[in-house]
């Protein structure tokens, strides 16, 4: 099998996160964690900085007292320039840092949101005409306030190119490794997924983690999820998963999506997918050998569903992502 050519990285290999004052912690963890820790083991990795907003003492949830590398002049050389999160969907970001992010992103720059950072970029104008994603808390508030962004608030994160926005905290995590991906290939972002013990690529969208109380058959329900997650290999018709979880099937069907946001056969077709995927990549199982494992029955109905879903053949997937 022919190997994926290595990449070398950004041309710019300049990483700078915002600090301000109301820091969002986690989020700004996250930037470091992913582009800001030393990595011997790779060569031409990132340099990281971070650049203050605020004049005076700046302090981040949870207390700490923060003293950045420098001040906004540290955005008119960086190549990726990440917005960790922001005081909140109704405060205004200074002027001085608009035009900041806008002449950045006019010489061709890399700007980041993670979850409500994407408030700066769209008060940037920077959004305008383009797709992006935030927290489903925030969504129909940027939805409000900025009608000319194509608004996703289903997916864990949009790459636009050079404008890349990502849902909330967790997901930032996503899109960096995605960004990670991007720049240095599949094999080193898969290193460094491990490293940070989280998985390499997560599958779904933020509506499994929207709120949805099941006040009598939660229990059972996630039961269900927790079988059918060890026998996807087997047909799994809905009159067998009713019987499981003592409900009738019309009750199962309404449970289902409002714990999940799809319905069984579909949430069965993205486990089974996300299955097939970690086979591909980390064994030498033929294609039909892996359609069988995940309950696809064939290869031919595998292939289909990969293409609808990922717009690339199984062989081609491993191709780029094997380790």
């Amino acid at each position: 099998m022919k190997k994926p050519p290595k990449r070398s990285g950004p041309a710019n290999r300049s990483v700078v996160a915002l600090v301000y004052d109301g820091l969002c912690t986690f989020e700004y963890g996250i930037a470091v964690e992913m582009f800001g820790l030393a990595r011997p083991e790779f060569s031409h990795w990132y340099e990281f900085a971070s650049c203050a907003v605020d004049r005076g003492p700046m302090r981040a949830a949870g207390g700490l007292l923060l003293q950045a590398d420098g001040g906004l002049a540290l955005l008119a050389k960086a190549g990726t320039i990440i917005v960790p999160g922001w005081r909140g969907a109704q405060a205004e970001p200074p002027p001085a840092l608009l035009d900041a992010l806008r002449a950045a992103h006019q010489r061709g720059a890399r700007l980041l949101s993670f979850c409500s950072g994407v408030f700066v970029l769209a008060a940037a104008g920077l959004l305008d005409g383009h797709a992006a994603t935030t927290h489903w808390r925030y969504a129909e508030a940027l939805a409000a306030r900025y009608p000319g962004i194509r608004i996703k608030p289903d997916v864990l994160y949009v790459d636009e190119g050079n404008l890349l926005t990502s849902a909330g905290s967790a997901a930032a995590i996503d899109l960096s490794l995605h960004l990670i991906r991007r720049d240095f290939g599949p094999q080193i972002a898969n290193q460094v997924a491990r490293r940070a013990v989280v998985p390499t690529h997560r599958d779904g969208g933020q509506a499994q983690f929207i709120p949805a109380p099941l006040p009598e058959q939660g229990a059972a329900l996630g039961k269900l999820l927790e079988w059918m997650r060890r026998h996807l290999d087997e047909p799994l018709p809905l009159s067998l998963l009713a019987e499981r979880a003592r409900m009738s099937e019309r009750t199962l069907l309404r449970r289902f999506e409002e714990a999940t946001g799809c319905s069984p056969k579909q949430w069965l077709t993205h486990e089974r997918l996300a299955r097939a995927r970690e086979l591909l990549e980390g064994s030498d199982l033929a294609v039909e050998q892996i359609a069988d494992a995940c309950g696809f029955g064939s290869a031919d109905t595998l292939r289909h569903h990969f293409r609808r879903n990922l717009k690339l053949s199984p062989a081609r997937y491993r191709e780029r992502f094997a380790h």
